[in-house]
């Protein structure tokens, strides 16, 4: 049985019940036992750093790995997921060295390597522990226990393994070269990790004169930012374009040509070869040996910033250096031009700044320059130095690493082929060594000249060269010490000093997170390349890049086939997140609030899957709350409610099965499933091809057409309004699609889709679930699509129906007409036949929703007067045409509706020669004046128009009040937080318009309510569960509820004091003189339930088989419904019998003329019997009616005047009975104890309604009103000129229409025939004659 849905819901408390539920079932581990044996499906996942908390670029990455891997393993794979840690590296010994006051390699060297790397240790996890219960909590499935640590030794020496292999192909080089160099951590970046992790400083720009040594009075004049590399200055480099200063760059020293006089102009090529002076003497021999000091000429020299002429510092900078060794200034085997250590500060011979940190220099730099007057202009640290550094050779590769990038699929595209291809056509040697102490040691032992050099590829091969034994730890404590003989008489060999660069520990995760080749090689060699891997956009040229020059040097192939790259999530102002700005929500408290399903909804239906940026607003979590996870739970909630109710009213239980589940008449069932199935098409298709981007939008859109479309049109089914057998059609479709998709989009969000699988599964078929474990919908495999549920034209008919409701609201909302008041017509027009068809098809749908009374179709839009007409954009034509905009402006208006309807479909139009777009214009229709539909309003699309009749009559908005009521009422009824189960009873007192209205309406707003709605007074002995005074308009209405059948202080109608429902049996009405019915009849016993809906009196009801006699018989169906009515237990399952005992059931085909007399036996169950009755004579008292019908025929019919029996009539009730069978809803009648409109039976005449019983009454129509119409002069006026005209029409037509002449004539004959002669001699002309003889 499945379990009650609770109205209300916390989306997040939720989340935890179910984090609690996977692990009592330990629901991931589960899991892959369940796929073992499955093919495999290999993911990597990029390791972080562990001494940060995880931000919204953790979490979106890894939402999208999450999904991916899900939706691989419900498509039945086996997926490893294994948590990495990257432990290593400048960001830890960056925190130990700001902790400790650490500020170069002397601290460390005093403080001893061991105890630094024990400080690294300590704060490496630091906050692994919240990673895994972040990372848990965001609903991630990962494998933390089998985790990989890059500091782990079976990690370490499979990166010595790689590098081994690296070296042993000639890879490996120890080289000097301009890099970025860290002077805060001592030790070289790689060119694609200066750009991640380190920020360069802002520095003071300078601008320097250099005068010419063949002409001291004139100079150049260059511009730099890096004052400190002045010292070591040995050329000028100019573009071949420019001048001694560029003519472009003349703002960066004037503000105004009048600060200045060009004396000359040439190009900058004349300036090379010439030689200036020194700013400093500390390099002033090279001048000789070198040719240094001279101005170079290189196209890198650009006019976007300083003086067009670049200071040359050729060991500290990768163009420096170039142009200065192209040109001879330098050479690669000479001693090096960097007055600068490793911490740095400057050293000889620069003197004057020895010891001093390069950056604090910098003040004294530009304060001697501006003494010696070398100063031109000063505006208001990275650095790059040449260093010694090993190296992997990568630029040979690069064709190699071009070709496996093109072996690739990434998603999206455009950054394989652009970003990532570009940067690897520019791809350098990688710098893998860093200076520093925590990391996996280069396993390089040499002599101290460098010409003996031993590389160890593993523990083993160590523990042999070194003949010391159980080596556990790789680390620089535990192997620095340890030294290999030489072999070529050198002494011993040592380790080198530095360590891996971290990246390339990352890169070589996918080999040393399997300890490859040591273990696990089998494994690894089927399972590589990686069938997915995905991080955000800048680890192009991180992640991305070091493995794929990894497996393309080490195997020749690209180390993945699949790869999602995100975009990077910003603040919502667009900046970069930050901590000490507060710029963004935690994302632990937005998970509190909103739920992880919701936050992982929001970032995977972003921008950021494309590799766009995002800019993450709260407000868009909540909104996924607000606009998708509410609705479907509300769907959810409603087929869970009606399913209850199915079993508890009709008896029926659903078990489900898909097999079972075949196709239904219903077209609106049709075509959810084919959504559906058409839905999750397209989903495999996509995930299959990793487009998550185009995935997200269409779920959500499906969550819009199940609940806005689907429910909402079908809530009457779904209810049981319809009938039982169409109620379970509805209820089986529903929950077809909502397990269907609970499955679908799990991996998505994998709480609530858990949440109501874990109730859904209970209503399946047992042999559907025979031997498949479903203790979790992530168990459960991603269901294929059935093909002959899919109807494509069904899909089209629908979307054509909803752009006519859609528009149709549109208009409604323009003109603030809610759609509570209903309205004459709505107007479809198309050209295209087919959609129009489709539109009439479903019509019914299309006036129930837009609430209309008519909807007509067309292909005329000429008969409607409706043109389109276009108004300009003003703002967006007049900043695109600027003076022409008036004249453009002119021709918009001249546009015809055939010019406009060709700019929609093709999004461009030419007005007076300017090409207009999409944006530009406004379109809009107007009708013409001279047709006649003022009354309509109009709006479109590219398919079609929609025209509404926007003027309301009064009974339409009487409808709608009346529709206001209901709305009140259900309101009240969830406030009270009743459901629609509950049996109630609606009381009311509402200012006299309102209440004529709600009499009026009483059958529409029962049929909506379900209920009871009765006028106050509340009976004594009854509790109010809610009152509230309502405003509707300018009326009052004062609504209570009171619940029935609840017992106690909320006791039921049932125990009221007012008459009750009662299972006691009362005596017949007795025969008086023999006076038979009129017509035919049956009693009914109502046995095994109560009366509902507020009916009062016995279980004991007489049902008129027919009436008048003769006429209107019914059907076993219609009998059915009356019993239902007269109990007040419609909606409810209600069966007739005819035995006491409730076995033998009423058939449809039962003769309803055999059971006159009898009694019949109403039970919701079968053998819910009662006593047996062998009453022949109505159980209730009755009168019998004789009354003229409206054709003039004689009739003879039956009242009732109680039913049930117990619950008499008021003649109020009588007349109402009367009015339908005259069909005289809009007159009124009256009725008379004899013949001749005498002894008038009212209120006033008539205490006791059941003293009329088996008399014999008549029924007449009231003519007074119509009598006193036709008296007045102006009704005698027109009767008498339309004689007249119709007489000189037919005068006036004789010769040239003889046809229409005698047409005329007729006409006139049939009616002054009909009026004078024929009706004043029938029964029912005594009220013509009167009206005749008025005239």
């Amino acid at each position: 049985m499945a379990q009650p849905v609770p109205e209300k819901i916390s989306f997040p408390n939720e989340e935890e019940k179910i984090l609690e539920y996977w692990k009592k079932i330990d629901a991931f581990k589960t899991s892959l036992k369940l796929s073992k044996g499955k093919p495999r499906y290999t993911f990597y996942d990029g390791p972080p750093f562990a001494t940060g908390l995880p931000h919204y670029g953790h979490i979106l990455a890894g939402t999208i790995k999450d999904v991916v891997t899900r939706w691989a393993h419900q498509s039945g794979f086996h997926v490893e997921r294994r948590f990495g840690w990257d432990c290593h590296g400048l960001p830890v010994e960056y925190e130990i060295d700001k902790t400790l006051g650490i500020k170069g390699p002397d601290d460390v060297a005093k403080m001893g390597i061991e105890k630094y790397n024990a400080e690294c240790r300590k704060i490496v996890m630091r906050y692994s522990s919240d990673w895994e219960n972040i990372v848990t909590r965001l609903g991630r499935w990962i494998d933390f226990e089998n985790d990989y640590k890059t500091m782990y030794p079976w990690f370490m020496e499979t990166i010595w393994w790689v590098f081994k292999e690296l070296y042993n192909k000639g890879l490996v080089y120890r080289g000097f070269k301009v890099m970025p160099f860290s002077t805060a951590c001592n030790t070289p970046l790689s060119n694609f990790e200066s750009g991640q992790n380190y920020k360069d400083v802002v520095d003071p720009a300078v601008i320097i004169t250099f005068p010419l040594d063949d002409e001291p009075n004139v100079s150049m004049v260059a511009w730099t930012t890096t004052p400190w590399t002045l010292p070591s200055n040995l050329a000028l480099c100019a573009t071949g374009n420019t001048y001694i200063l560029m003519e472009a760059r003349l703002e960066s020293l004037f503000k105004s040509p009048e600060e200045y006089t060009v004396l000359d102009k040439f190009k900058g090529k004349v300036l090379e070869g010439k030689q200036y002076k020194p700013l400093f003497d500390y390099f002033v021999h090279l001048k000789k040996e070198t040719g240094a000091f001279k101005v170079l000429c290189d196209g890198y020299v650009t006019s976007e910033s300083g003086t067009g002429v670049v200071h040359q510092a050729p060991y500290f900078g990768e163009d420096d250096q170039r142009v200065c060794l192209r040109y001879g200034v330098i050479t690669k085997d000479m001693d090096m031009v960097c007055p600068v250590d490793s911490t740095g500060k400057f050293t000889d011979p620069v003197s004057e700044f020895k010891g001093e940190y390069i950056k604090d220099a910098d003040k004294k730099i530009i304060k001697k320059l501006k003494e010696e007057g070398r100063l031109v202009h000063q505006e208001t640290p990275l650095i790059y130095k040449a260093v010694s550094s090993w190296f992997v050779r990568v630029e040979h590769a690069q064709e190699m690493l071009l070709a496996n990038n093109a072996q690739t699929y990434w998603v999206p595209d455009f950054v394989k082929e652009k970003r990532f291809a570009n940067w690897l056509r520019e791809a350098r040697d990688w710098a893998i060594s860093r200076n520093r102490y925590w990391g996996t040691p280069i396993p390089l032992w040499a002599s101290d000249d460098m010409e003996e050099i031993v590389c160890v590829g593993s523990i083993e091969e160590l523990q042999k060269l070194t003949g010391v034994t159980d080596i556990k730890d790789l680390h620089r404590e535990n192997i620095d010490k340890l030294t290999i003989p030489s072999r070529l008489g050198k002494g011993v060999l040592r380790r080198v000093t530095e360590v891996f660069d971290c990246w390339f520990e990352s890169g070589s995760m996918p080999y040393a997170q399997q300890h490859y080749p040591f273990q696990h090689k089998k494994e690894f060699d089927d399972s590589f390349p990686a069938d997915f891997i995905a991080e955000g956009i800048d680890q192009t040229r991180g992640w991305f890049y070091t493995l794929l020059v990894l497996s393309t040097l080490l195997f020749g192939k690209p180390p993945f086939k699949n790869l999602v790259c995100n975009g990077l999530v910003l603040a919502s102002d667009g900046q970069k997140m930050s901590k000490r700005k507060k710029n963004y929500p935690d994302p632990l408290e937005v998970v509190h609030k909103y739920g992880a399903d919701a936050l992982r909804l929001y970032l995977c239906n972003s921008p950021a899957v494309r590799a766009d940026n995002l800019r993450f607003k709260e407000e868009g979590v909540r909104d996924i709350l607000k606009d998708v996870f509410l609705p479907w739970y509300n769907a959810y909630r409603f087929l869970m409610q009606n399913v209850e109710r199915l079993e508890r009213e009709e008896g029926i239980s659903l078990q489900y099965s898909p097999v079972k589940m075949g196709t239904t008449e219903n077209y609106m069932d049709r075509w959810i499933l084919s959504f559906t199935q058409s839905l999750i098409k397209f989903v495999r298709a996509e995930m299959q091809a990793y487009r998550l981007y185009t995935v997200m939008p269409r779920m959500v859109k499906f969550v819009d057409q199940l609940t806005n479309w689907y429910v909402r049109m079908n809530r009457k089914r779904l209810k049981g309004d319809t009938g039982a057998d169409d109620c379970l059609h509805a209820i089986t479709t529903l929950f077809a699609v909502l397990f269907s998709m609970s499955k679908v989009m799990a991996p998505l969000i994998p709480y609530i889709t858990e949440l109501m699988f874990q109730n859904l599964r209970l209503l399946l078929d047992p042999k559907y679930i025979e031997g498949k474990d479903t203790r979790s919908v992530h168990f459960m495999m991603i269901p294929e699509p059935r093909e002959e549920l899919i109807d494509t034209h069904i899909e089209a008919s629908v979307s054509s129906m909803q752009s006519v409701i859609d528009l149709g609201r549109i208009i409604r909302d323009r003109n603030t007409l809610p759609l509570k008041y209903p309205l004459k017509e709505v107007v479809a027009i198309s050209n295209e036949p087919g959609m129009l068809k489709d539109i009439e098809g479903l019509q019914s749908y299309i006036v129930e929703e837009l609430n209309v009374k008519v909807l007509t179709t067309s292909m005329d839009k000429e008969k409607y007067g409706a043109r389109l007409h276009a108004e300009p954009d003003h703002k967006v034509l007049g900043l695109k045409l600027k003076q022409h905009f008036k004249d453009v402006h002119e021709g918009i208006r001249e546009l015809t509706d055939s010019q406009l309807m060709a700019f929609q479909q093709s999004g461009e139009i030419t007005v007076r020669g300017h090409k207009l777009e999409e944006g530009d214009l406004r379109l809009m229709y107007k009708f013409d004046s001279q047709q006649d539909v003022k009354h309509y309003d109009a709006h479109a699309d590219q398919q079609v128009l929609v025209l509404v009749d926007v003027s309301p009559d009064q009974s339409m908005l009487d409808e709608g009040v009346a529709r206001e009521v209901i709305n009140r009422v259900q309101k009240l009824r969830k406030k009270a937080k009743l459901v629609p189960s509950d049996d109630i009873t609606v009381y009311y007192k509402a200012s006299p318009d309102l209440e004529k209205i709600i009499c009026d309406f009483s059958d529409f707003i029962f049929s909506t309510i379900k209920q009871p709605m009765e006028a106050f007074p509340i009976p004594a002995g009854l509790n109010e569960l809610i009152r509230e005074d309502q405003k509707i308009k300018s009326s009052t209405l004062d609504l209570a509820i009171v619940k029935r059948g609840g017992g106690g202080d909320e006791a039921s109608l049932a125990t009221s004091a007012k008459p009750a429902a009662t299972s006691e049996t009362l005596p017949p009405a007795p025969v008086v003189k023999g006076v038979q019915p009129n017509c035919r009849y049956v009693n009914v016993q109502l046995c095994g339930s109560p009366c509902q809906e507020g009916v009062t009196g016995s279980q004991q009801a007489t049902v008129l088989l027919e009436n008048p006699a003769g006429e209107f018989v019914l059907s076993v169906d219609q009998l059915k419904e009356q019993v239902q009515s007269v109990f007040g237990v419609r909606g409810r399952k209600i069966e007739l019998y005819t035995d006491a005992s409730c076995q033998t059931g009423l058939s449809k085909s039962s003769d309803i003329s055999s059971l006159t007399t009898k009694t019949l036996y109403a039970s919701p169950a079968m053998g819910s019997g009662t006593k047996p009755t062998s009453v022949t004579s109505p159980i209730c008292h009755f009168a019998n009616l004789e009354y003229t019908n409206p054709a003039g025929k004689p009739c003879k019919g039956m009242l009732l005047l109680e039913n049930p029996r117990g619950a008499s009539c008021t003649v109020q009730q009588l007349l109402a009975q009367v009015k339908v069978l005259l069909s005289q809803d809009g007159r009124q009648v009256k009725l008379y104890g004899s013949a001749g409109k005498k002894q008038e039976i009212s209120a006033d005449s008539v205490t006791d309604v059941l003293a009329l019983h088996s008399q014999n009454i008549h029924a007449a129509v009231d003519s007074t009103e119509i009598k006193a119409i036709f008296k007045s002069q102006h009704v005698k006026t027109c009767i008498f000129e339309t004689i007249s005209i119709t007489l000189k029409l037919a005068e006036k037509n004789k010769k040239e229409s003889p046809m229409l002449t005698q047409c005329l004539l007729w006409m006139l004959l049939t009616w002054l025939l009909q009026f004078f002669v024929i009706l004043p001699f029938s029964q029912a002309g005594a009220d013509t004659l009167e009206i005749r003889d008025a005239i």
